[in-house]
């Protein structure tokens, strides 16, 4: 017999809950391979003014030339001539930055507003769930195509309008863990001892419902990438010259027949960054929800 076996036999003879070990598996080479995707597009994001490319916005080659072995045209050139490599470094600025900076005010937002509705109920949790349930049931892409046509595009209108909609999802997701962490024992204990609503919100409830919200992060970052990427597809997005992703597909698509590339590099690059922050969501995921069998 197995020790981890004993320990449940005896405990089951003892009359005591058994303690079930936990079996983790180790990270496979796809979640290595995406943790080193990332990790190369965040590089090269930070990094991209010490590379030798030309600007993103001159013209370094012959328009729709395939990839040649110099530096700036290893994945060709676009319709006026300008470094598809070099616009697509470049481009990863724009749908990091904004990704990144949308999920996590977004986070902050609505993680603050989930923990005082889930903790303190009454007419607070019916105010902000009402106003999340509205949001909720307006369709997002109508309302970024809403933002965009009213603002003028730049990076604060798609700043605003990416975090207004993934703040309900924020909300939903702290409320429903505060709903769980507020009726814990520890938590009853420190209101029979009389501390402050304010300080066991703060610090008892709050450092328990982070882990499970930071592990939705990713996801949420992946789904902004998209949206960027569609909001600049249908010119909504950061004006050009400045290069993102969905705007380099949007330059591509009148030659898709003479020249694939110019949409099919942007696309893949969008895949794999997607399907890399997919994965380490739910790495994530696995690690914090003690529901999910490892």
């Amino acid at each position: 017999m197995s020790t981890a076996a004993a320990d449940v036999k005896g405990g089951e003879a003892a009359g005591v809950e058994p303690v079930v070990p936990t079996v983790r598996r180790r990270p496979s080479i796809l979640l290595w391979a995406s943790v080193g995707w990332l990790a190369l597009v965040i590089l090269l994001a930070l990094f991209s003014g010490l590379l030798s490319l030309p600007k993103y916005g001159i013209p370094a080659g012959f328009p729709r030339s395939g990839p040649t072995l110099s530096l700036d045209g290893l994945l060709g050139y676009d319709h006026v001539g300008r470094s598809v490599l070099s616009r697509a470094v470049y481009g990863s600025r724009v749908s990091l930055i904004v990704g990144a900076v949308s999920s996590i005010t977004a986070m902050a937002i609505g993680t603050l507003l989930g923990l005082i509705a889930g903790f303190y109920r009454g007419w607070v949790d019916t105010v902000v769930m009402y106003v999340t349930d509205a949001l909720l049931a307006f369709p997002p892409l109508v309302l970024l195509l809403a933002l965009s046509s009213v603002l003028r595009p730049s990076y604060t209108t798609l700043l605003l309008g990416l975090t207004t909609v993934v703040i309900p999802t924020f909300v939903r997701l702290a409320r429903a863990n505060t709903l769980t962490w507020s009726a814990r024992e520890f938590v009853l204990a420190a209101t029979n001892l009389g501390t402050g609503r304010m300080r066991i919100a703060l610090r008892e409830v709050l450092p328990n419902i982070l882990p499970p919200v930071l592990a939705y992060l990713p996801t949420v970052l992946a789904a902004l990438i998209v949206a960027e990427g569609s909001l600049s597809f249908l010119g909504m997005g950061v004006p050009s010259p400045t290069p993102s992703w969905g705007g380099m597909i949007a330059d591509g698509k009148n030659y898709l027949y003479d020249a694939p590339l110019l949409v099919l590099i942007p696309a893949v690059i969008i895949f794999c960054t997607v399907f890399a922050l997919n994965q380490c969501g739910d790495h994530l995921r696995a690690h914090v929800d003690r529901t999910v069998q490892q």
